[in-house]
């Protein structure tokens, strides 16, 4: 009967110390899920990170590859320009025509351009560009335009009181006008 009694112990000490095991077991799956999900965190946060890092070392790395373009300052600035017509075949164009308007040279960030203003009316813009002490203004009309005109300005007598060149205007690729160019500092 002992050896029964000790077998009985046995066995109910055996299924209470399994039973607690299972509990163990099921709060281990648990805490290990936890920690995977946790792992996971880390490890998206560490990836943000070094992305993070690299973008930072690009942005010290590299120089910025945008120049800012200006006009030099004997050429920047408005002035008050007088074109005179010195020969044609266009019939919209008469030798000895003249205009005078305000121009007014300027930039913004990426490109020259200068402005062609008559009675506070903006008339046109010309993009430009500044090369060998020698300003080179072109306007285009678009492929929608009737008539299709390129305007080249070549400014090439340049100090800071007075610049001087010439326009050359055609027209439809059948007509071609030239003109004097005189500019005049305004002192506003």
């Amino acid at each position: 009967m002992l050896k029964n009694t000790v077998f009985i112990i046995l066995m109910v000490s055996v299924c209470l110390i399994s039973c607690n095991d299972k509990k163990k077991e099921n709060d281990l799956e648990i805490r290990e899920k936890q920690l995977l999900e946790k792992e996971k965190l880390f490890a998206s946060k560490e990836s943000e990170y070094q992305v993070l890092l690299k973008m930072r070392d690009s942005i010290f790395t590299k120089k910025d590859s945008v120049t800012v373009v200006s006009w030099p300052a004997a050429v920047a600035g408005s002035w008050t320009g007088k074109v005179i017509c010195t020969e044609s075949n266009c019939s919209d164009y008469v030798v000895g025509d003249q205009r005078t308007d305000t121009w007014e040279f300027d930039s913004d960030s990426t490109q020259l351009m200068t402005k062609i203003i008559n009675n506070n009316t903006l008339v046109r813009i010309y993009s430009g560009k500044f090369e060998n002490n020698e300003a080179k203004l072109n306007f285009k009309t678009d492929s929608t335009s009737k008539k299709q005109v390129e305007m080249n300005i070549l400014l090439n007598d340049i100090t800071t009181t007075k610049i001087r060149g010439t326009r050359t205007i055609a027209v439809d690729n059948s007509c071609m006008a030239k003109f004097s160019v005189e500019l005049v500092r305004n002192t506003k």
